[in-house]
């Protein structure tokens, strides 16, 4: 009888857990929905000039337009996966018409192209501001010598620039670097991979309940025969 019992209190158990867990994926899946369609909106409202002071919390992914010219001063950031293939990331020190500097990330440099000059055209733009999370505690070092960098490290670049700890990327413009390949802000590279997850844990569970009835089955089985 103990081990029927214990059977039966393992099986529950077991299957308690896993069904948890398949509907704190769902609840996951609608916080992240809620998330894409918040970026969405931001994107898709009407551009409004570059504020003097935007934050993370009230401006990522909101759209800007600005006008003025890069530099010539860049960094370049290796990447690969984008919609435009492998290459580096050419972000910009960026000056305004109304004096500012800032980073724009203007888009993929082919990496045959790493040492082509870069165009300092005048530009008419819109962008979307953004805080990339590209850098963790396992981002390699930026290589300096080679101006290779491997995440986009906004106070960073910023400091090598010698620009405001800002970044747009860019979306459209009246002109553009004949180099580079914009890479525009979208909500296509965020992952929402929940609901895989919550099917993943139900299929579990039904497995689950499938070996502990099993289980329970032969367990009876044998207290009938007294094995």
């Amino acid at each position: 009888m103990r081990q029927l019992l214990f059977s039966i209190f393992i099986g529950l158990g077991g299957l308690v857990v896993l069904l948890w867990l398949g509907f704190w994926q769902l609840d996951r899946l609608e916080w992240k929905r809620e998330i894409l369609a918040g970026i969405d909106a931001r994107m898709m409202a009407e551009p409004i000039p570059l504020p003097q002071a935007p934050t993370e919390a009230e401006d990522e992914y909101r759209t800007v337009l600005l006008s003025g010219r890069p530099t010539g001063e860049e960094v370049h950031v290796l990447v690969s996966g984008t919609q435009a293939g492998t290459g580096y990331r050419v972000i910009s020190a960026f000056e305004t018409d109304t004096g500012r500097r800032i980073l724009l990330d203007q888009g993929l440099l082919e990496l045959d192209a790493k040492d082509a000059q870069p165009a300092r055209p005048r530009m008419d733009l819109r962008g979307a501001l953004l805080w990339p999370d590209d850098v963790n505690s396992s981002t390699p070092e930026p290589d300096l010598d080679d101006n290779t960098w491997f995440g986009r490290d906004v106070d960073r670049m910023a400091e090598a620039l010698d620009t405001e700890p800002l970044l747009v990327v860019l979306a459209r413009s009246s002109d553009y670097d004949p180099r580079l390949t914009p890479l525009p802000v979208d909500t296509v590279g965020i992952p929402n991979d929940h609901l895989e997850y919550a099917i993943t844990w139900f299929l579990l569970a039904t497995v689950w309940l499938s070996m502990s009835i099993y289980w329970l089955i032969r367990t009876l089985r044998r207290k009938e025969t007294g094995a």
